[in-house]
């Protein structure tokens, strides 16, 4: 007889997952109010965005270890306190510095919620079901974006970026004491020791890439330092990945990939991210910084996309138990593509209703790809390996993104500075403000086509997905 899921102890996860998701996708409307309080450039601002994944790319792959060793309670409780205390620091955040430290904060927290809430939808549904299970999961992940940019374009418009944090600090308290109350307090857990110098490696390595990544918006690519930490963060990987393979209890089983579905769906999902992510960095600086829409304005154009994200979600997962992963993936990678493309194609006169309607549509597409994906390559996975494949995506989803934001960033502040540098030899100093913008919009076309070029990379592999046998 199967064992049925503990639908309370869900319940109560994805609400604490709800609130990571909303916080992590509501500041991307208010990145130039941000810019504009603190005096930064885009490509420091984007650290609000890459230091929170930073941190979890650093703090994930310990999840797998505090999975087995402590309670789903103790980790939930653990992971909300440090959410609450990151978003007060932010809230009151009086300078640049505090805000990134606050948001750092937070990340700690949000890292381990995201592959706990995974883990326990993966072991606690047969696998025929699980298409559906994860559906659920991931509408979580997509109804946040949904009402987080309106709701942040409201709060921009009328009120300070810093209510976007005091108005959920109610929400964590209310959450934080219904999990301790409801929570079940005897789970099954192992008794394993935390393994200290991979910690040290994971840090150092994911750390490295990280921020090299992100210190080539600011420094160039061609810095001693940038160069150095790229270098520091790949040579540690190599050990640290080495290290997990000698372990005979590893933090992080890099052994999942030793499933072809698995490492097809980190690969494709891995570069559909790097791509992804920078859609949301370059739409609001964009419609805000060039065109000058309102900060609701601009919540208000990335509602309809985001709804139907969350909409369709469910309905992937269904469709994917009763169809498989390919069909769904190449047709959802398909729309992107083409999508992603017309994105490049932006001008000044480029109407607010063509970009609700490409921007829906895209979102289309993607929602026929992430549930499906993910589900099947974890399909493939004994539930002794769940943990670390819960892990290993999460951990993915964030390096990732934070790699394509900062390369696709950097790409288009280097553009932007080079195409400035000719429109002004071409028409000499006058109308420099003018000369800036299109300078600046031509920068944000070439990112969308090298972002279109690496989805074109994950359409290509979806072609070799196979059904899980389950």
């Amino acid at each position: 007889m199967e064992k049925k899921p503990d639908y309370q102890l869900i319940a109560v996860l994805m609400s604490g997952a709800f609130i990571a998701f909303l916080s992590n996708t509501f500041l991307n409307v208010a990145l130039p109010s941000i810019m504009k309080d603190f005096n930064v450039t885009t490509a420091t601002v984007q650290w609000v965005t890459t230091g929170y994944m930073l941190v979890n790319g650093i703090v994930i792959p310990t999840t797998a270890f505090l999975m087995q060793r402590f309670t789903a309670r103790q980790l939930f409780l653990t992971a909300m306190l440090l959410f609450l205390m990151g978003t007060i620091i932010a809230g009151f955040s009086p300078i640049f510095t505090v805000l990134i430290i606050g948001r750092m904060v937070q990340a700690a927290g949000a890292a381990i919620m995201m592959p706990l809430l995974m883990n326990i939808m993966m072991t606690s549904f047969p696998p025929r079901q699980r298409g559906t299970a994860m559906g659920i999961f991931t509408l979580v992940l997509f109804f946040a974006p949904a009402i987080g940019p309106t709701l942040s374009g409201f709060v921009v418009q009328y009120y300070s970026w810093h209510y976007l944090f005091y108005m959920i600090v109610p929400i964590i308290l209310l959450v934080l004491i219904v999990a301790y109350v409801r929570l079940p307090k005897n789970t099954d857990t192992t008794s394993i020791k935390i393994d200290v110098l991979s910690i040290i490696l994971s840090t150092i390595a994911f750390g490295g890439i990280l921020y090299g990544f992100s210190a080539a918006g600011n420094k160039g690519w061609l810095q001693p330092g940038v160069i150095l930490f790229i270098m520091i963060g790949f040579i540690t990987l190599f050990y640290y990945v080495r290290r997990q393979l000698q372990l005979e209890k590893p933090m992080l089983n890099f052994r999942v990939y030793e499933y072809r579905m698995f490492m097809l769906a980190s690969l494709i999902v891995g570069t559909l991210n790097m791509a992804l992510f920078s859609g949301m960095m370059l739409m609001p600086i964009y419609l805000q910084n060039l065109r000058s829409f309102s900060p609701i304005d601009t919540g208000l154009l990335l509602l309809p996309g985001a709804i139907i994200m969350g909409l369709m979600s469910p309905i992937s997962g269904k469709l994917f138990d009763m169809l498989g992963p390919r069909k769904l993936a190449v047709s959802g990678l398909l729309i992107t593509t083409v999508t992603t493309f017309l994105f490049s194609r932006l001008s000044f006169e480029t109407s607010y209703f063509n970009i609700i309607i490409i921007y829906s549509i895209r979102a289309f597409g993607m929602s026929l790809v992430m549930t499906p994906v993910m589900t099947n390559g974890l399909n493939s996975l004994p539930n002794r390996l769940m943990p670390h494949g819960s892990a290993m995506n999460s951990m993915l989803n964030q390096v990732s993104g934070a790699v394509g934001t900062a390369l696709l960033i950097t790409l288009m502040q280097n553009y932007t500075h080079t195409r400035l540098q000719e429109l002004i030899g071409e028409s000499g100093r006058e109308n420099v403000e003018q000369l800036t913008n299109q300078a600046t919009l031509d920068g944000i076309n070439f990112s969308f086509v090298i972002a279109t070029s690496i989805m074109f990379i994950s359409f290509v592999l979806t072609s070799f997905l196979k059904r899980t046998a389950v």
